[in-house]
Protein backbone atom coordinates (compact mmCIF):
# COMPACT_ATOMS: atom_id res chain seq x y z
CA UNK A 1 0.00 0.00 0.00
CA UNK A 2 1.20 3.49 -0.88
CA UNK A 3 1.99 5.85 1.97
CA UNK A 4 0.40 8.98 0.52
CA UNK A 5 1.62 11.32 3.23
CA UNK A 6 5.18 10.15 2.59
CA UNK A 7 4.69 10.93 -1.10
CA UNK A 8 3.24 14.36 -0.31
CA UNK A 9 6.17 15.14 2.00
CA UNK A 10 8.68 14.02 -0.64
CA UNK A 11 7.21 16.31 -3.30
CA UNK A 12 6.70 19.24 -0.88
CA UNK A 13 10.24 19.06 0.51
CA UNK A 14 11.72 18.89 -2.97
CA UNK A 15 9.64 21.88 -4.01
CA UNK A 16 10.96 23.96 -1.10
CA UNK A 17 14.57 23.15 -2.00
CA UNK A 18 14.02 23.85 -5.70
CA UNK A 19 12.29 27.16 -4.89
CA UNK A 20 15.33 28.30 -2.91
CA UNK A 21 17.62 27.35 -5.79
CA UNK A 22 15.36 29.18 -8.27
CA UNK A 23 15.58 32.37 -6.22
CA UNK A 24 19.36 32.13 -5.88
CA UNK A 25 19.86 31.54 -9.59
CA UNK A 26 17.64 34.42 -10.62
CA UNK A 27 19.35 36.73 -8.12
CA UNK A 28 22.68 35.78 -9.76
CA UNK A 29 21.34 36.55 -13.24
CA UNK A 30 20.98 32.91 -14.29
CA UNK A 31 17.45 33.52 -15.48
CA UNK A 32 16.97 30.52 -17.78
CA UNK A 33 18.16 28.07 -15.13
CA UNK A 34 16.34 29.89 -12.35
CA UNK A 35 13.03 29.76 -14.19
CA UNK A 36 13.57 26.07 -14.93
CA UNK A 37 13.75 25.55 -11.16
CA UNK A 38 10.65 27.72 -10.67
CA UNK A 39 8.82 25.30 -12.96
CA UNK A 40 10.28 22.29 -11.17
CA UNK A 41 9.22 23.62 -7.78
CA UNK A 42 5.64 24.26 -8.89
CA UNK A 43 5.56 20.87 -10.59
CA UNK A 44 6.54 19.15 -7.35
CA UNK A 45 3.94 21.04 -5.32
CA UNK A 46 1.28 20.14 -7.84
CA UNK A 47 2.36 16.50 -7.71
CA UNK A 48 1.96 16.59 -3.94
CA UNK A 49 -1.59 17.84 -4.46
CA UNK A 50 -2.25 15.15 -7.08
CA UNK A 51 -1.10 12.46 -4.63
CA UNK A 52 -3.33 13.84 -1.91
CA UNK A 53 -6.35 14.16 -4.21
CA UNK A 54 -6.02 10.83 -6.05
CA UNK A 55 -4.55 8.83 -3.17
CA UNK A 56 -2.08 7.46 -5.70
CA UNK A 57 1.39 8.16 -7.08
CA UNK A 58 1.85 11.31 -9.12
CA UNK A 59 1.98 10.79 -12.88
CA UNK A 60 5.16 11.40 -14.85
CA UNK A 61 3.84 14.60 -16.34
CA UNK A 62 5.45 18.02 -16.45
CA UNK A 63 2.57 20.18 -17.68
CA UNK A 64 1.60 22.38 -14.75
CA UNK A 65 -1.90 23.08 -15.99
CA UNK A 66 -2.63 19.39 -16.48
CA UNK A 67 -1.26 18.54 -13.03
CA UNK A 68 -3.49 21.23 -11.48
CA UNK A 69 -6.47 19.68 -13.27
CA UNK A 70 -5.60 16.21 -11.96
CA UNK A 71 -5.37 17.65 -8.45
CA UNK A 72 -8.82 19.25 -8.88
CA UNK A 73 -7.53 22.54 -7.50
CA UNK A 74 -9.90 25.53 -7.56
CA UNK A 75 -7.52 27.79 -9.47
CA UNK A 76 -8.54 31.15 -10.87
CA UNK A 77 -8.07 31.80 -14.57
CA UNK A 78 -5.21 34.14 -13.67
CA UNK A 79 -3.46 31.32 -11.78
CA UNK A 80 -3.96 28.93 -14.70
CA UNK A 81 -2.51 31.56 -17.01
CA UNK A 82 0.62 31.85 -14.85
CA UNK A 83 1.04 28.08 -14.81
CA UNK A 84 0.72 28.00 -18.59
CA UNK A 85 3.30 30.78 -18.86
CA UNK A 86 5.76 28.98 -16.59
CA UNK A 87 5.35 25.75 -18.61
CA UNK A 88 7.58 27.26 -21.29
CA UNK A 89 10.57 27.15 -18.96
CA UNK A 90 10.33 23.41 -18.51
CA UNK A 91 10.61 22.83 -22.24
CA UNK A 92 13.25 25.47 -22.73
CA UNK A 93 15.39 24.03 -19.97
CA UNK A 94 15.42 20.52 -21.43
CA UNK A 95 15.36 20.75 -25.20
CA UNK A 96 18.06 22.73 -27.00
CA UNK A 97 16.13 22.96 -30.25
CA UNK A 98 13.59 25.29 -28.64
CA UNK A 99 16.01 27.64 -26.91
CA UNK A 100 14.97 31.24 -27.04
CA UNK A 101 16.96 34.16 -25.68
CA UNK A 102 16.90 34.05 -21.89
CA UNK A 103 14.52 36.45 -20.19
CA UNK A 104 15.97 39.70 -18.93
CA UNK A 105 16.54 40.09 -15.23
CA UNK A 106 13.39 42.20 -14.93
CA UNK A 107 11.32 39.66 -16.86
CA UNK A 108 12.65 36.80 -14.75
CA UNK A 109 11.86 38.65 -11.54
CA UNK A 110 8.33 39.26 -12.82
CA UNK A 111 7.86 35.56 -13.56
CA UNK A 112 9.27 34.71 -10.14
CA UNK A 113 6.89 37.11 -8.42
CA UNK A 114 3.82 35.74 -10.22
CA UNK A 115 4.92 32.16 -9.58
CA UNK A 116 5.56 32.95 -5.91
CA UNK A 117 1.90 33.79 -5.40
CA UNK A 118 0.94 30.35 -6.69
CA UNK A 119 3.77 28.70 -4.76
CA UNK A 120 2.46 30.18 -1.50
CA UNK A 121 -1.15 29.35 -2.40
CA UNK A 122 -0.23 25.72 -3.06
CA UNK A 123 1.87 25.44 0.11
CA UNK A 124 -0.99 26.72 2.29
CA UNK A 125 -3.25 23.97 0.99
CA UNK A 126 -0.93 21.03 1.66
Amino acid sequence: MINIEKQVAYWRDGAVEDWEIAQELIERGRTRHGLFFVHLSLEKLLKAHVCRHTQDLAPRLHNLVRLAELAALPLSQAQVDVLAEINAFHIEGRYPDVLIPPPSQDEAEGYLQRAQEIYRWLMKRL
